[in-house]
């Protein structure tokens, strides 16, 4: 990861791991119990990738 980015490209690469995150926790949610430690997980990521976005927004 040595590539330099600008801003713009950062915040769209953080808006498609957010959008990214939310389907795998959709995903997971829809497996049960068996994939109800992941969906938490995703679901936390989705959390914080929110608020990198739109800080204090939560």
């Amino acid at each position: 990861m040595s590539d330099v980015v600008d801003s713009d490209e950062l915040l769209r690469r953080i808006q498609r791991a957010r959008r990214w995150a939310q389907e795998q926790e959709r995903a997971w949610r829809g497996r049960g119990e068996e994939g109800a430690v992941r969906a938490v997980v995703y679901e936390t990521v989705g959390k914080v990738l929110d608020e990198i976005l739109t800080p204090g927004a939560r």
